[in-house]
């Protein structure tokens, strides 16, 4: 497993992954010295990332390796077709993967995503629009949303 440091507008990120996929992205909030040489294996993460915070990418094109439940990986793949600048509610997710009644099971998944940002579980809110809980905390999400929203005069929160 190779790991990399790079900076981001909400932290330094840490990467990890191998020939297989990448495998995991957290956002620390503790000060890591940045990786001078990215690893091979994440050069192309740390290469999109840097677009996506730059405002020259909103799709990510990369071999993922998350290590999960199979139903966590259902979930995660479900975020993943979440558009750009949209989100949608926990219910809506829960549903659109089958089961309204998962709620519950679906946002634990959704809360154990280990590649924030990629596969974008900052897109799903509560169903009365309002922010819930992120793993990278709200001011992080806020971060993300208002970054990805269409309207960058003005704050979504």
């Amino acid at each position: 497993m190779e790991t990399a440091f790079i900076k981001t507008p909400l932290g330094i990120a840490k990467l990890e992954g191998d020939k297989m996929g990448l495998s995991n992205i957290t956002i620390l909030d503790s000060q890591e010295k940045l990786t001078d040489i990215i690893p091979e294996e994440l050069e192309d993460a740390a290469y999109q990332l840097q677009e996506y915070f730059e405002g020259k990418r909103t799709q990510f094109s990369l071999s993922l390796n998350p290590e999960g439940t199979e139903f966590q990986k259902k979930v995660w793949e479900a975020l993943q077709q979440i558009p750009y600048g949209k989100t949608v509610s926990y219910m809506d997710l829960s549903k659109d993967l089958g089961d309204p009644k998962a709620i519950r099971a679906v946002a634990a998944a959704n809360g154990k995503n280990p590649l924030w940002i990629i596969v974008p579980c900052h897109r799903v809110i509560g169903s009365d629009g309002s922010l819930t809980g992120y793993a990278g905390g709200l001011h992080r999400k806020k971060w993300l949303l208002e970054h990805e929203s269409p309207a960058k005069q003005q704050s979504l929160f």
